[in-house]
C-alpha cells in the first residue's frame, strides 16, 4: 500500500511537468502591412485632411496607435521599400533613387547625381527571408519595385508574388492594367491580374488578392507576413467617376486639398483598409494580427497634368515628394495589435520606417544574424508605451539626386532632437530649423544659429563616412 502511495505522489509531481512539456508554443502574431505609394502626411482625416474621407483609417487610428512625426527613410518610393524590408539605411545601402532614375546618371546640372544600385543584392537579409525561416507564410501584393526579374520578391523571402515587377507605377489603374504612351514608348503592365473585367479598379483587385492571401493562411494553419503595397494614390491619379463626382462635389475654396480625382484614390485606399481589417474579424484574426498603415515617402505636389491640378498639399508641412523637407519625409503611421497598443493612444516621438525591420522580428520572437549592421531600433516599447524614452539620438537622410516637382537639388539632412539641418551639394549652402518651434521650416537659423548648424553639419558628415554614402560629382 505503501508503495502506492509513493508511486501515486510521483505522478502528480510530475504531472504539471508533463502538462508543461505537451504545451505547443506560443504562436507567433500574423502581420499586415499596407504600404500606400507617395500618400503625404496630411492625406488622411486624422491627421488633419479637408477634403479626403477616410473613415476607416480613422477608425483603425482609435483602435491602436498613432505616430505623429513619422518618417520615411527617403523621400522616394525604392530606397524607403528597401530600407524598411532590410532595416538599413538607403546610403548604407546605395540605393537612393528609384529603381528607372538609377539607369540615368549623367545630366546637363552642376552635379552628375550620385551612383545608385537598381537591384535589391542578394546578400541583403530581409524581413520577408527571416519570418519566412521562423515559418510564416509571405506574401507581397503590389508594387514591388526592388529590381529586376533576376531580383523579384521570390528571391528575397516572399512565397508569394502577385502584381510585383520593376515598375514603379502602372500605366493606367484599370482593368486591364497595361498598355504604352504614358512613359514613352514602354509597354507596361501589372502580371497575375488577368482575369478580371472592364472597369475593374487595381486598388480594389489588389485588395481581392490580399485577402486571397489571408484565406489561403488559414486554410494551411501558418501564421503569415502580408505586405499589401498599394501603387495608390501615385500617378496617374485616376479613379471611378462616380467618386471623383462625389468629392468634386464637396470641394470649397478654403480647402487645402482640391484634388477631387485624388481624394477618389485615398477614399478606394481607405476602402481597402477597411476590407481587410473587417476580413481578419471575419476569420477571428483581428486580436492575433499586427496591422500597420503607412506611405513611402511624403505626397507628391506636381501636377496632375489630367486636372491641372496639384496632386496634392502637405500644408502645414514645407513641399514634397523628392525633397528634404518635412512634406517630402514625414509620413503616416498607424499599428494595432490588440493587447500591445492601446486604442486612441499617440507618440510623438521621431520615428522611422526602417524601425519596423527590428521591432516586427522582435514580436515574432526572431532574431536577427549576429553582427549585421542595421540603422533602426526597435519600437517594441513605444508601441506598449507612447511615452517611453527612444534609445536614438539623430536620424538621417540622404538624397544625392535632382528632383524635378517642386525643383530640388542634390541635399543631406539630420534631425538631432528638435533641431534639423540640410546641406545642399551644388553650393554647399546650409539650412537650419527648429520643428519644435516651426514644424513649416519656414524660418531658417542657419546665421543666428552658426555654431549650432557646423556641429550637426560635422555629424552629419561623419555620418556619410561611415555608412560610405555615395557622393555627387562635379559635371
Amino acid at each position: 500500500m505503501r508503495l502506492i502511495w509513493q508511486c501515486l505522489l510521483v505522478v502528480v509531481a510530475l504531472h504539471p511537468l508533463v502538462a508543461r512539456a505537451e504545451s505547443p508554443p506560443s504562436r507567433p502574431p500574423n502581420i499586415v502591412l499596407v504600404l500606400a505609394d507617395d500618400l503625404g502626411w496630411a492625406d488622411l482625416a486624422c491627421y488633419g485632411a479637408d477634403l479626403h474621407e477616410t473613415p476607416h483609417l480613422d477608425h483603425l487610428a482609435r483602435q491602436g496607435l498613432r505616430f505623429t512625426q513619422a518618417y520615411a527613410p527617403a523621400p522616394v518610393c525604392t530606397p524607403t521599400r528597401a530600407a524598411l524590408l532590410t532595416g538599413r539605411h538607403p546610403a548604407r545601402l546605395q540605393m537612393t533613387i528609384w529603381s528607372e532614375g538609377s539607369l540615368q546618371r549623367d545630366t546637363d546640372r552642376p552635379l552628375r547625381q550620385a551612383r545608385s544600385r537598381h537591384d535589391l543584392p542578394h546578400s541583403e537579409i530581409t524581413l520577408a527571408k527571416l519570418l519566412q525561416q521562423r515559418g510564416y507564410l509571405t506574401a507581397t501584393v503590389g508594387k514591388w519595385h526592388l529590381g529586376d526579374a533576376a531580383h523579384a520578391p521570390e528571391t528575397h523571402g516572399f512565397d508569394i508574388n502577385i502584381g510585383g515587377t520593376h515598375w514603379g507605377a502602372p500605366q493606367t489603374f484599370f482593368w486591364p492594367y497595361r498598355g504604352a504612351g504614358r512613359f514613352g514608348g514602354e509597354f507596361r503592365y501589372v502580371p497575375h491580374l488577368e482575369f478580371g473585367r472592364p472597369g475593374e479598379y487595381l486598388t480594389d483587385r489588389l485588395t481581392d488578392e490580399a485577402l486571397r492571401v489571408i484565406d489561403h493562411a488559414v486554410a494551411v494553419q501558418r501564421p503569415f507576413f502580408l505586405e499589401l503595397a498599394h501603387h495608390a494614390p501615385h500617378t496617374p491619379i485616376e479613379a471611378p467617376a462616380a467618386d471623383v463626382d462625389y468629392f468634386q462635389a464637396r470641394l470649397r475654396p478654403e480647402y487645402k486639398h482640391q484634388n477631387p480625382g485624388y481624394a477618389a484614390m485615398v477614399k478606394r485606399l481607405d476602402d481597402s483598409v477597411g476590407r481587410v481589417l473587417a476580413r481578419l474579424a471575419e476569420r477571428g484574426l483581428s486580436d492575433s494580427t499586427i496591422v500597420i498603415f503607412t506611405s513611402d515617402n511624403g505626397g507628391y505636389i506636381g501636377i496632375d497634368g489630367a486636372r491641372q491640378l496639384p496632386v496634392t498639399s502637405n500644408f502645414p508641412l514645407r513641399s514634397g515628394k523628392g525633397t528634404l523637407y518635412e512634406g517630402g519625409l514625414r509620413v503616416p503611421l498607424l499599428v494595432r495589435w490588440p493587447g500591445v497598443t492601446a486604442s486612441d493612444s499617440v507618440c510623438r516621438a521621431p520615428v522611422v520606417l526602417t524601425d519596423l525591420f527590428p521591432t516586427l522580428l522582435a514580436s515574432a520572437n526572431v532574431s536577427f544574424p549576429q553582427g549585421l549592421e542595421i540603422d533602426s531600433v526597435s519600437l517594441l516599447d513605444q508601441w506598449r508605451d507612447p511615452q517611453a524614452p527612444l534609445k536614438r539620438e539623430s536620424l538621417y537622410f540622404h538624397y544625392p539626386h535632382y528632383y524635378h516637382a517642386p525643383p530640388s537639388t542634390p541635399a543631406s539632412a539630420v534631425r538631432s532632437g528638435d533641431w534639423k539641418l540640410l546641406e545642399f551639394f551644388e553650393d554647399q549652402h546650409l539650412e537650419l530649423f527648429n520643428l519644435g518651434q516651426d514644424p513649416s521650416e519656414q524660418h531658417d537659423l542657419s546665421r543666428s544659429e552658426p555654431d549650432r548648424a557646423q556641429a550637426l553639419l560635422r555629424q552629419l558628415q561623419a555620418w556619410r563616412k561611415q555608412v560610405d554614402a555615395q557622393l555627387p560629382e562635379r559635371n
